[in-house]
C-alpha cells in the first residue's frame, strides 16, 4: 500500500512539477471530449426546441395549391374545393385562403408611395383558419361568419404585419385597401409552418370578391390530417380537387422543412464528433511526443531511482501513470467544459438542454485510453534506462 501511495505521488509531483507542459499536453483531451459533449449536446438540444415545435404544431398540416393547369395567370381552385376535400376520411378540418393581387395596404395616410413598392400581401380566408393552423390570436378576434353575413370591413393582421404598422393591441386602427376601408379586429399569432402569414392581412372572401375584385374562388388550402396519416392523405386530395383529372394541384407538408433541419443537425453532430475523435488522436500524439522527451530530460531522475533500488516496472509505470492522469483530468475538465458550453449556447439560443449524460463517461474513457495508448512508448524507454545510460542521456 505504501509502495502504491508513494507511486501515485512522485506521478502527480512529476506533473505539478511542470504545469505549463502538463496543461498543454492536457489540451488534446480537454479539446475532444469538450467537442463531443457539445457535437452531441448542442444539436441534440437544437433539435429537441424542433421536436417541441413540431409537437406543438403538429406534423399533419398540408397545403394544398392550384397547379398552373387550372388556368389564367393566377390560377385558383374550384369554387367547391373546400367540400371535396373534407370528403377524404383522412381529412379532420380545412381552410382556404385566396391570394388577392394587385390590392396595396395603407396603413398610415402618407405611405402610399412606400406600400405601392413594398406591397403587404392580402389574403381571404375562411373562419375556421386559426384552427387548422393551430394558432391563437395574439389579441382581438378572427374573421366570423357575422362579418360575412353582414358583409363588415374586418380585417385581421399577421404578427409581422402588425409589427410594421405600429399597431397597439386594443387600439381603434382602420387601414385602406385600395378604395375601401377596412377595421382591424385582431392580430393572428406567428405561423411557424408557414411564416408568410405573419406579413398578410386577413379579409373574409366576401370583401375579397366585393371590393377587392377577386372571383371568390381559393388558391391555397390548409388542411389537417388524422395523425399517422399526413402522407395518404396528401395523395388523395390532389385527387379529391381535381376529380382524377389532368388539372394539377401541389401539395406541401410544412413539418417535412422542419423535420429536415433535425435530419441536418444530425449529420453535423456526426461530423463534430469526428473532429473530436480527430482532436483526441492528436492530442495523444501529443502526450506521446511531450512524455518522450520527459523520458530524456528526466533521465537523472530515472538514475538516481533504479540505483536505489526501484524496478523497471516501477519506472515504467511511473509514467503510465502521468499520462493516465493526464487523460483523466483531461477528460473531466474537457466534459465539464462542453456541458458549460451547452447550457450557454442554449440559454442564448433559449432552447431546451438536452445533455447526453450517459454518454460523457464513454468519451471521457476513450480520451483515457488514447493518453495511456500514447504513454505506453515513453513507459517503455524510461523502464529500459540503464542507470549508466542515463549519466549519457543526463
Amino acid at each position: 500500500m505504501s509502495q502504491t501511495r508513494d507511486l501515485l505521488s512522485v506521478s502527480l509531483n512529476g506533473l505539478t512539477a511542470r504545469k505549463i507542459r502538463t496543461l498543454l499536453i492536457m489540451l488534446g483531451p480537454i479539446i475532444g471530449v469538450s467537442a463531443m459533449v457539445c457535437a452531441v449536446g448542442l444539436t441534440e438540444s437544437a433539435k429537441g426546441a424542433l421536436q417541441a415545435q413540431l409537437a406543438q404544431l403538429g406534423t399533419n398540416l398540408i397545403i394544398a395549391q392550384a397547379g398552373g393547369t387550372f388556368g389564367s395567370q393566377n390560377p385558383t381552385l374550384p369554387a367547391d374545393a373546400v367540400r371535396r376535400v373534407e370528403s377524404v376520411s383522412t381529412v379532420t378540418g380545412v381552410a382556404a385562403t385566396t391570394n388577392v393581387s394587385g390590392v396595396v395596404s395603407l396603413p398610415i395616410q402618407g405611405a402610399s408611395d412606400y406600400y405601392a413598392a413594398f406591397p403587404a400581401p392580402v389574403r381571404a380566408a375562411g373562419v375556421g383558419l386559426p384552427q387548422v393552423l393551430g394558432v391563437p390570436m395574439l389579441n382581438g378576434r378572427w374573421l366570423s361568419l357575422s362579418d360575412i353575413r353582414l358583409h363588415t370591413r374586418a380585417a385581421v393582421l399577421g404578427e409581422g404585419i402588425a409589427k410594421q404598422y405600429g399597431y397597439v393591441p386594443g387600439e381603434s386602427r382602420t387601414i385602406r385597401l385600395n378604395k375601401a376601408n377596412f377595421g382591424i379586429v385582431g392580430v393572428l399569432g406567428p405561423v411557424a409552418l408557414d411564416p408568410d402569414l405573419d406579413n398578410a392581412v386577413f379579409v373574409t372572401q366576401w370583401s375579397a370578391k366585393h371590393l377587392l375584385g377577386t372571383n371568390g374562388r381559393p388558391n391555397e388550402l390548409y388542411i389537417r390530417a388524422s395523425p399517422g396519416t399526413t402522407q395518404p392523405t396528401a395523395g388523395a386530395i390532389s385527387t379529391a380537387i381535381s376529380l382524377g383529372g389532368p388539372n394539377q394541384v401541389s401539395t406541401q407538408i410544412p413539418s417535412d422543412v422542419l423535420q429536415a433541419a433535425a435530419q441536418a443537425n444530425k449529420t453535423l453532430q456526426e461530423v463534430a464528433l469526428l473532429a473530436g475523435l480527430l482532436a483526441l488522436t492528436v492530442g495523444g500524439i501529443g502526450i506521446a511526443n511531450v512524455m518522450y522527451i520527459s523520458v530524456i530530460q528526466r533521465s537523472a531522475e530515472i538514475g538516481i531511482r533504479r540505483a536505489v533500488g526501484h524496478s523497471r516496472s516501477v519506472i515504467g509505470l511511473q509514467f503510465l501513470l502521468e499520462s493516465l492522469f493526464v487523460g483523466l483530468i483531461g477528460g473531466a475538465v474537457g466534459a465539464a467544459l462542453g456541458v458549460g458550453i451547452v447550457y450557454g449556447v442554449a440559454a442564448v439560443a433559449g432552447w431546451t438542454v438536452v445533455i447526453s449524460y450517459v454518454d460523457i463517461p464513454i468519451w471521457m474513457a476513450l480520451a483515457l485510453a488514447i493518453a495511456v495508448l500514447a504513454g505506453l512508448f515513453p513507459s517503455i524507454k524510461a523502464a529500459r534506462l540503464e542507470p549508466l545510460e542515463t549519466l549519457r542521456l543526463g
